[in-house]
């Protein structure tokens, strides 16, 4: 009787030591865990190794003679902010204005508007008004001098992306304007991302640059805030943040669609075109993709900018430019569709296939 009690004693005994072994163990691989995840809080490795991030892209090609059709400059302006507001609801990333007529040659906003139904500079005022509502409202008076263009820019409806920060927002990055005040040496350049303090950089770079800091957390002292520039699509990338658009214009439709600024593929992946002569949206099954080009066109559809291009010569239909030529609204009740109408039906029919197919 004494063995089995013995025996039964060194059983218990050694199933109680397997356990605590086993909770030691667990205990070991939870402190590992914190530890590991607080290193990686500490280093930012947390945000750059972020599974949330968005790789892919959605650009937005199309005319600017749409703003021919507005008969003032308030109606120009308000066209423009419904244009800018559809952008920023569905995460674009690039909006394209082509010249209709391929008569313009310009790659830049500077100029004047030309006036009602001339063609040519109703694009520099579309990208103009486009990259004003872009910006963070505290950078636009170090970007954006005084312009006729934009006298009513500032009634419009804000963007409110999240790149547009407010001074209390606490947030892992900032878009900033690098100021003219001179450093200590080892030290980088002071900007002004809106925030309470100023933040000081971890590069010297020159006076009135846009860029994209990442903000060091608990690096706040009385004078300012510890940061390092990064690329434009770190947000994106990185961390999943929708952080606006860029504003590209382009001198006709051929160039509008083969200029691609994405150099990782050097071209749109990815094309589709927008007409009531295009097939079903209903029945679409978007391809994998990692730049996505919509194209959209004028009052007289894609037609127009076709016939005027002359690098298209040999093209007799608009179908043969894209890799899907889609209607994204079937049955209309109207003869036309006016294109700031059909960039808020399209992308909305468009959005579920988009994050569904986007690489």
């Amino acid at each position: 009787m004494e063995k089995k009690t013995n025996k039964s004693e060194m059983r218990m005994k050694r199933k109680a030591e397997k356990k605590m072994l086993k909770e030691k163990n667990k205990i070991r691989k939870l402190e590992k865990g914190i530890l590991k995840n607080k290193e990686a809080h500490d280093t930012g490795q947390e945000d750059e190794d972020s599974s949330s991030g968005r790789d892919f892209t959605i650009s937005i090609a199309l005319p600017g003679s749409i703003m021919d059709n507005a008969q003032s400059p308030e109606l120009r302006t308000y066209l423009a902010g419904q244009i800018a507001r559809a952008l920023v609801i569905f995460q674009a990333d690039e909006v394209v204005i082509f010249d209709e007529s391929a008569a313009s040659t310009s790659d830049s906003t500077e100029g004047e508007f030309s006036g009602v139904r001339k063609k040519g500079n109703c694009n520099l005022v579309l990208g103009r008004i486009l990259q004003f509502l872009e910006c963070p409202q505290y950078l636009r008076k170090a970007f954006f001098p005084k312009h006729k263009d934009l006298i009513y820019a500032g009634l419009l409806n804000p963007l409110d992306s999240p790149h547009h920060m407010r001074e209390e927002d606490n947030v892992p990055y900032r878009e900033g304007v690098t100021l003219d005040r001179p450093t200590k040496p080892g030290k980088g350049s002071y900007v002004n991302c809106g925030a309470s303090k100023t933040v000081q950089i971890d590069k010297v770079i020159q006076p009135n640059i846009r860029v994209t800091v990442k903000i060091q957390p608990d690096t706040e002292s009385d004078k300012y805030i510890q940061g390092t520039v990064v690329p434009p699509h770190y947000p994106r990338t990185k961390a999943g943040l929708y952080w606006g658009y860029n504003v590209r214009l382009a001198g006709s439709l051929s160039t509008a669609i083969s200029e691609c600024p994405f150099v990782d593929t050097g071209k749109y992946d990815l094309t589709i075109g927008t007409s009531e002569k295009g097939t079903s949206i209903d029945t679409y099954e978007m391809p994998k993709f990692k730049h996505l080009l919509v194209v959209f066109g004028g009052v007289q559809g894609l037609e127009a900018a076709l016939d005027c291009d002359e690098n298209l010569a040999g093209v007799d239909n608009p179908k043969f430019l894209f890799d899907n030529y889609l209607n994204t609204c079937e049955q209309q009740g109207s003869r036309t569709i006016r294109t700031e109408e059909a960039l808020l039906v399209t992308l909305s029919a468009l959005r579920p296939k988009i994050f569904a197919s986007g690489i």
